[in-house]
């Protein structure tokens, strides 16, 4: 693509060997759609946004997780209170004798992760961010070695938004999240969520609502927009249709939700976008 924006390996790492660094995003802001020639790893903290890989839509907060390639296009658009950290690491400067290939790279670029996995992230993240600058050869392999850690924790305590429950997870704000990506095609019931994992429905709202910024239904309703924007762009599906796909029963009222949300009704967001 002419004019592409791509971030460069000089601009983010303190010397040719440096194999990984740790940038933080203290809010992350609206960012233009660029590549890189090197990969990240992206995890969100708090609050919202809308992340866009590849042409793909994705609503984002706490607890997500991307697998970026250099080769990938993405964006951010649409933030709130937006918390991340990027860990970006160039392959070719790997030197331990790992399958980092099956590490890092699978057919899902994007997961969720367990709130016990974010908490065991967040203090080898600190450790990494500590040694990684750092030029001599021993740290650059303690960097790699912990680099190494934070990618095997994310595998075991990954998993995909749809499933119901995280792998090792009890946390009720990980089952509702779980829940949430289960019912983007039908209605979800918070309250019987709440009876069934008796917790209040109060304080659940509250939990929500401080760890993502956003309501349960607002974000259940983000959700549904992006998956309609992915169909809208990639399928020929009936806008009825898709409408019923994404859990609208009404596809009068979807369109009046889709032109809230987006500005652009679902035919003139189709047409501006799906031969793009």
């Amino acid at each position: 693509m002419t004019g592409q924006l791509v971030l460069k390996k000089a601009d983010f790492f303190t010397s040719s060997a440096q194999p990984v660094a740790v940038a933080d995003r203290y809010p992350q802001n609206v960012f233009a759609e660029h590549t890189h020639d090197f990969c990240e790893l992206v995890l969100v903290w708090r609050g919202n946004g809308l992340h866009i890989l590849n042409d793909r839509p994705y609503r984002i907060t706490c607890g997500d997780l991307f697998y970026i390639r250099a080769e990938d296009r993405h964006s951010y658009e649409s933030v709130n209170d937006l918390v991340l950290h990027n860990i970006i690491y160039c392959p070719e400067r790997l030197k331990l004798n790992v399958d980092w290939g099956d590490l890092l790279h699978s057919n899902n670029v994007r997961w969720r992760l367990s709130s016990h996995g974010m908490a065991q992230a967040r203090q080898l993240i600190a450790q990494l961010e500590h040694e990684s600058p750092k030029p001599d050869a021993l740290s650059l392999c303690l960097a790699e070695s912990l680099f190494l850690q934070l990618c095997i924790m994310l595998r075991r305590h990954r998993y995909q938004p749809q499933d119901a429950v995280g792998p090792d997870s009890g946390e009720t704000l990980d089952l509702l999240m779980g829940a949430l990506g289960k019912s983007l095609e039908t209605p979800f019931d918070l309250q019987l969520f709440c009876q069934q994992h008796q917790v209040t429905e109060r304080h659940l709202r509250q939990l929500f609502r401080q760890q993502t910024g956003m309501s349960v239904s607002q974000y259940l309703r983000q959700q549904r927009i992006c998956q309609a924007q992915d169909l809208l762009r990639h399928s020929e599906m009936l806008i009825g249709d898709i409408a019923t796909r994404c859990g609208f029963e009404d596809s009068n009222y979807f369109s009046v939700v889709f032109t809230k949300e987006t500005g652009l009704t679902p035919r003139t967001w189709r047409q501006r976008y799906a031969a793009a």
